[in-house]
């Protein structure tokens, strides 16, 4: 007899949540957590895996209310006894803000809570075996299950550069860890988690500076969208070396130094923002049929591996690690689990942002990954955040709307750069999902003022270059319009 219907692999948010998901389906359920390594006064060691990404927001949402003070003069505030426009930041006080909101937004994953919902949480570290029988083994104890779900955390991917690893360096998911803010900071890769800390961290009056291999940072996004993203950065301050790489790291009397080209660099801390890859080598998955690379689980569309009896999704599957995106898959593989095989996952509506400022959201294909597969099927229409009013009243004018569409009216992706873009792309992802084409978005009345009013301007004059670039039907309306005029 089997003891459980899915035995959950986890160490991160998704494996929680899919633990509530197939328990709230009737399932009988099992989460392996890693067995904690230090105890964290203020937020369970359940989430030493995760909790990073919680305070990157947090911490990026007061450098944003910082810049907005910088700026408050355009608007005509100013302070009674100004004798100062410095502002400074208790970089300790915000971290403890930090927590208790951390603090707040996982207590209802806590370890008791899960147990009160039905959830047998195991702390340990466990392999597969395959004999006698399929299951996963903790501290001695055979997890016998119909599948089983990995939803670990992933490792990052450390480059071999010379002195890195013994010099020492952060990574987004610690950036918690850091006891004070570092007057300088390099950050090397262009990851989206790089760029939200690089500039948070610039805004709250530390020296960074970006190294990225590539030509311009954040390089799986539309280029259009990701060189504005990268031009504001600099504006703000932030030295970008593009098509460059970290040769070496030192540390030299306390003082960490890094060697870029033919410049040593003097840093106080480095973050490693340059991708993540799946930590996969210790559950004996070889011994029980699951492939992987050094890069992925191999899944099909229903995410089961190789064994159909193990599933995955998060950040073993690769590309961005986007929580939502994780979540999503998470669903899927439960619903497989719990009742029969025959869910996929469709990427082509799912939006995800970087919530850098201005912030970028894109859905569905980039310009130029439509012009690959589409050829001249394919229009491109912009709107620019400037002609927007409610962008013009909170002097949030940087960005564009940009709709990359089928000349059949079907929208092919949706890449947006500008105020509120986390927000308002999700109309798009919507249309793309349900198959509702651009004419639909641009009948769709808006209130105004508002930011969402983008979305039917930019439709709009998509359908407009469409019917100027349709001789005969422009033909047709001038003569029309002729005739009636001559009457």
């Amino acid at each position: 007899m089997l003891d459980y219907d899915v035995v959950i692999i986890g160490g991160t948010i998704t494996g929680i949540y899919a633990a509530i998901t197939a328990t709230k389906l009737q399932g009988r359920v099992a989460l392996i957590e890693p067995s904690p390594t230090e105890i964290n006064t203020v937020i369970s060691p359940i989430f030493d895996n995760t909790q990073g990404f919680h305070h990157n927001q947090i911490i990026n949402q007061i450098a944003n209310f910082v810049e907005q003070i910088h700026h408050k003069q355009k608007f005509g505030i100013y302070q009674d006894n100004d004798n100062s426009d410095e502002i400074s930041v208790k970089f300790k006080e915000a971290k403890k803000y930090a927590d208790y909101v951390v603090s707040n937004q996982l207590a209802k994953y806590e370890p008791a809570v899960l147990a009160t919902l039905g959830i047998d949480v195991i702390f340990g570290e466990g392999k597969f075996v395959d004999r006698p029988q399929l299951a996963f083994v903790v501290k001695g104890r055979h997890l016998r299950s119909r599948t089983y779900l990995l939803a670990t955390p992933s490792q990052p991917i450390i480059p071999a550069i010379p002195g890195l690893i013994s010099t020492g360096f952060i990574i987004p998911k610690k950036i918690q860890q850091l006891s004070k803010l570092p007057e300088t900071l390099a950050i090397i890769g262009g990851n989206p988690s790089g760029i939200e800390i690089a500039q948070s961290f610039s805004r709250l009056g530390t020296k960074v500076i970006i190294v990225v291999k590539s030509s311009h940072i954040l390089g799986k996004e539309d280029s259009e969208a990701a060189f504005l993203v990268q031009a504001q950065l600099e504006a703000e301050g932030i030295r970008i070396l593009t098509q460059t790489e970290v040769s070496q790291v030192r540390k030299i009397d306390d003082k960490k130094w890094i060697l870029v080209g033919n410049e040593a660099i003097e840093i106080d801390e480095i973050l490693l923002a340059a991708g993540n890859k799946p930590n996969l080598e210790n559950f004996n998955l070889e011994s029980v049929g699951v492939k992987f690379n050094s890069h992925k689980l191999l899944l099909n569309e229903k995410l089961q591996t190789s064994n159909s009896r193990i599933y995955g999704c998060g950040d073993l599957i690769g590309g961005y690690s986007f929580p939502h995106i994780a979540n999503y898959e998470a669903q899927i593989a439960i619903k497989n689990i719990l009742y029969l095989p025959i869910f996929s996952v469709n990427y082509s509506g799912i939006p995800w942002a970087i919530f850098s400022e201005p912030k970028l959201a894109r859905v569905g294909l980039t310009e130029q990954q439509a012009r690959q597969r589409y050829g001249e099927n394919v229009l491109v229409f912009r709107q620019n955040f400037k002609n927007i009013d409610q962008a013009q009243i909170l002097s949030q004018t940087t960005g564009f709307c940009k709709i990359v569409g089928h000349r059949n009216g079907k929208i092919l992706g949706v890449s947006i750069v500008g105020n509120q873009a986390s927000e308002i792309i999700h109309i798009m992802a919507l249309a793309i999902r349900q198959g509702i084409k651009i004419e639909a978005i641009a009948e769709l009345p808006h209130i105004w003022p508002t930011i969402s009013e983008i979305n039917a301007q930019t439709a709009t004059g998509w359908l407009r270059q469409k019917q100027k670039q349709n001789k005969i039907v422009k033909d047709w309306l001038e003569n029309l319009f002729h005739w009636r005029r001559s009457l």
